[in-house]
């Protein structure tokens, strides 16, 4: 199954992440599980999110979810 351009970009200040398929903004993540949900209702539920190779994570991986509270030099 050929599957669209999915991104989830880099972290901004707030730790937040743009989620898109394609040239279609689904949302903004703040957690793993928003990815997952913002996926499901775009009818991709059955993509692994945390395994995908179809998913490009730009600026970190799925366990990367800065906050402002943490040092933005880690």
């Amino acid at each position: 199954m050929d599957y669209p351009s999915i991104v989830v970009h880099a972290p901004g200040l707030d730790g937040s992440r743009r989620v898109t398929v394609g040239d279609e903004k689904l949302g903004i993540a703040y957690h793993l599980d928003d990815v997952v949900e913002f996926l499901r209702r775009a009818g991709l539920d059955a993509i692994e999110v945390e395994e995908s190779d179809i998913i490009e994570w730009q600026g970190g991986g799925p366990d990367h979810w800065p906050g402002l509270s943490e040092d933005p030099a880690e």
